[in-house]
């Protein structure tokens, strides 16, 4: 079995820099969530269904006697996921409600795409995005002088969000679901330690699979825990330490998450809703037990924004009050594996079984990460470089 090591990756000047390339994991970031799917280098993006101009005035709008279409941009896995994904329920729900058409866009560089189209000043052809965490936020608002969303305005279901889960200061972002990243570790090969110390351990050597923080959304949540956890005069220490102890470290989730299912190593850092996943797949779950270090985990909350000079900004606004619904959390909650946005949520018996949730959740907030990540990051991709 080939074992792939980013080391040798680095070597090669494989890994880019935090700024170019700090988009969704594999879309997991994103994700997001454990259908993550990796994230190719081209931008030509893939739609679930075509965009046609018809019923719109020259300047895009749609006029008054044809209905309307949003089209919103996402990563691929909110779409088109292994098993189950919440794409095309969301579609079906939101047409039967609405008299409009949605359309989703599946960029193959994710936001980066609509990143690189409003700086090159070209149209989104999109009205929104779903699937926006912290960190990219920070991004984008560095590196576009104009921004890339508007305000989200009156969306009523907005007070429905949990305390401690919204997380753009400016009101543009609204979050619509979240995710715990910590530790998932296959219970009939070890009992995973209770502590970020126990990683370190002899009897752990080689334990863990972790991401790349550069390319990963997990690695970076796993990355940032670890700031939190030991500061930022000491986490590059952790870090040797883990590294010395046989950390393997692979660029994405999926490719993480492949190579600890086939028994390359016991741990992987992956979510939390894991069992949900599992479960949906007919896995053994004592094989996907889950660990929350120090009796953590770190938060990584999605939103949806409208983009500036959407040609439906109104219908977007009710798309966002819309997916905040008590039914569509409870459906997105599910099917994308996560945790809803709302308490008004409602879910299955076996999903509140199964998804747990840590007794501390800890995460770095907008002004937290602003100015201070991509040094985080820059810094941990030197240090195994030079290691």
């Amino acid at each position: 079995m080939r074992r792939r090591k980013l080391l040798t990756a680095l070597g090669t000047g494989a890994v880019t820099a935090v700024a170019g390339c700090i988009s969704g994991d594999d879309g997991e970031d994103g994700d997001d969530t454990p259908e993550e799917t990796d994230t190719p280098a081209d931008t030509e993006t893939q739609t679930a269904t075509e965009t046609s101009d018809e019923g719109s005035s020259e300047d895009g709008a749609t006029t008054d006697d044809e209905q309307p279409t949003l089209t919103i941009g996402t990563y691929s896995s909110f779409l088109d996921a292994p098993s189950v994904s919440p794409g095309a329920r969301v579609k079906e729900e939101f047409e039967s409600e609405f008299d409009a058409t949605l359309e989703w866009a599946a960029p193959d560089q994710e936001i980066n795409y609509y990143i690189e189209r409003r700086s090159q000043g070209v149209d989104l052809n999109a009205d929104m995005y779903l699937g926006l965490n912290t960190d990219e936020l920070v991004r984008i608002d560095s590196e576009l002088d104009d921004g890339l969303f508007a305000k989200a305005g009156d969306v009523e279901r907005a007070g429905d969000i949990r305390d401690g889960l919204q997380f753009d200061p400016e009101g543009r972002a609204l979050p619509f679901d979240t995710g715990y990243v910590s530790p998932v570790y296959d219970g009939t090969e070890v009992e995973a330690p209770e502590t970020f110390d126990g990683l370190l351990e002899d009897q752990h050597e080689g334990d863990l699979i972790a991401q790349n923080p550069g390319t990963a959304t997990t690695g970076r949540a796993f990355l940032f825990h670890t700031v939190h956890r030991f500061g930022e005069d000491g986490y590059l220490d952790y870090w040797a330490d883990l590294q010395d102890n046989g950390v393997q470290i692979l660029g994405s989730w999926s490719d993480a998450y492949s190579a600890w299912q086939e028994g390359e190593a016991p741990m992987v850092v992956s979510y939390s809703t894991d069992q949900v996943f599992a479960a949906a797949d007919g896995a053994d779950l004592e094989e996907h037990q889950i660990r929350f270090l120090d009796d953590q985990a770190y938060a990584n909350p999605e939103g949806m924004a409208v983009f500036q000079n959407a040609d439906e900004p109104e219908l977007a606004r009710q798309f966002m009050n819309f997916i905040l619904g008590s039914e569509l959390q409870g459906i997105i909650a599910e099917q994308n594996v996560s945790f809803p946005a709302t308490d008004t949520a409602t879910l299955s018996e076996e999903y509140n079984e199964l998804a747990k949730e840590p007794p501390e959740a800890v995460t770095f907030s907008y002004d937290e990460l602003q100015g201070s990540m991509e040094t985080w990051v820059e810094d941990w991709e030197r240090q195994f470089i030079s290691n």
